[in-house]
């Protein structure tokens, strides 16, 4: 079965295609992850350990095996097309190219593919940890966000459980850490605007913080 590539109206998704030369924007990016959720104009991906929230409109195209079928029997029964969940299901890996502006993520086209890569924005390591980067959007004293990007363009957002046994490193750590006879908390240690590599474990739904190493610290406010 060929792939149909079909344009998507808010609701329902056009009868008629739309040139793939549309989709060249000089500020596209691209993020590929696991379909979790589906609205009539949006559509959610886990990418990584974090998930984006992409809006759809008449713009939007889709690209998957059956499309075109589905919009052909949509039509017979007096409906512009299917709708975006008749075509992509929950579950289901996709490539999505996509535009930022004003705060929001828009779809430019949305590709099925096969299988996903390995995870962006992390490197497997022994025990089943896994190391990401990024830039401490909060910090305190059980748990810290960080965000970065993840490759292709596309950025990402993960929020990590902090306990005792999470390590902290970093220029002035060790002396911070004396000074108060070990009992430092991470908000001594880290602050937001730090750019950090985390060390991390699954622990059920949340991502658990072994190391926390500060490579860059934040710029004094002005």
């Amino acid at each position: 079965m060929k792939r149909t590539l079909i344009a998507l109206a808010l609701v329902a998704l056009a009868a008629n295609g739309w040139p793939a030369a549309r989709l060249a924007a000089q500020d596209s990016k691209t993020a590929r992850g696991t379909v979790t959720a589906l609205g009539a104009d949006s559509v959610t991906l886990k990418v990584g350990d974090h998930e984006m929230k992409f809006s759809v409109d008449g713009k939007t195209n889709v690209e998957a095996i059956g499309a075109g079928t589905k919009t052909r029997a949509a039509q017979a029964a007096g409906a512009p097309g299917p709708k975006l969940s008749d075509v992509v299901k929950v579950g289901q890996p996709v490539s999505v190219n996509y535009t930022e502006a004003g705060g929001s993520m828009h779809a430019s086209r949305i590709r099925a593919i096969s299988s996903l890569p390995a995870e962006p924005g992390a490197v497997a390591g022994a025990g089943g940890t896994k190391t990401t980067s990024g830039t401490v959007k909060s910090v305190a004293a059980t748990s810290m966000t960080i965000s970065g990007s993840s490759g292709s363009g596309a950025t990402f957002t993960q929020t990590f459980t902090i306990d005792g046994t999470t390590k902290v490193i970093g220029k002035g750590a060790g002396t911070a850490s004396a000074a108060a006879g070990g009992k430092t908390v991470v908000t001594d240690l880290v602050s937001t605007g730090d750019h950090v590599s985390v060390t991390y474990h699954a622990a059920g739904n949340a991502l658990h913080a072994a190391e926390i190493r500060v490579t860059t610290k934040a710029g004094p406010s002005k």
